[in-house]
């Protein structure tokens, strides 16, 4: 997979790719975007290294301009497509019928964090919604407490453009100095993929640690 990944990833295939992967994984949180992500950015920094021990056994090196603009176009492509799939569930959470309400109601998890999210909004705590974004599910519980709270696109999308924008940078940036580091290897994206864990469980402490903002208000 590798090899095939730094075949593509000077290639449009690998938005394709990626684009999919973090737009359907607000739907299926269990797609593994964020190592496609870090892998495609691990390949391209490891394939610049062929002066290294573990860039000499990686594919061959493009031109040594092409990792910076491959980097970019990758962050913005992973974080357009995170933004729209936000948007997506939002605006089917928003105008969904009154039985979608009442389904999604029936998950404690979900009405915690519609409480959660409508005063953060209100009090302008939108952090809330860039921490979720590393929380793996947090996204889909975000976008859907937003959209069934009806709460403006003005409240939430800024948020969510951040989110995917801070998401997309760490993600391809933990991808590219893992490859730096380790070379386009299997060794170089398993140490940035553990990084991104990291800052999950990082993400999920802070989101479960923090009072309800109705509680610090009372």
């Amino acid at each position: 997979m590798q090899e095939t990944l730094g075949e593509l990833v000077y290639a449009p295939w690998i938005y394709v790719l990626i684009a999919l992967s973090v737009l359907l994984d607000v739907f299926l949180p269990f797609l593994p975007s964020g190592v496609i992500v870090i892998a495609a950015a691990a390949t391209a920094a490891g394939a610049t290294t062929a002066g290294t021990p573990a860039g000499a056994a990686a594919i061959a090196a493009p031109a040594p301009n092409a990792p910076l603009p491959t980097v970019c176009a990758l962050v913005l492509c992973a974080a357009a497509a995170s933004v729209l799939g936000d948007l997506t569930v939002y605006r089917l959470a928003r105008h969904g019928s009154d039985r979608f309400t009442r389904t999604v109601d029936r998950s404690r998890r979900l009405a915690r964090a519609r409480e959660r999210l409508g005063h953060a909004l209100a009090r302008g705590g939108g952090p809330l919604v860039v921490l979720a974004r590393f929380v793996p599910g947090g996204r889909s519980v975000m976008s859907l407490a937003a959209g069934m709270e009806q709460r403006r696109a003005r409240e939430f999308l800024p948020w969510s453009a951040l989110a995917g924008l801070a998401w997309a940078g760490y993600g391809v940036g933990a991808g590219y100095v893992g490859g730096q580091w380790f070379g386009a290897t299997w060794l170089g994206t398993a140490v940035s993929v553990l990084a991104l864990f990291g800052a999950g469980v990082l993400a999920a402490f802070l989101v479960r640690r923090g009072p309800l903002p109705a509680a610090r208000a009372s």
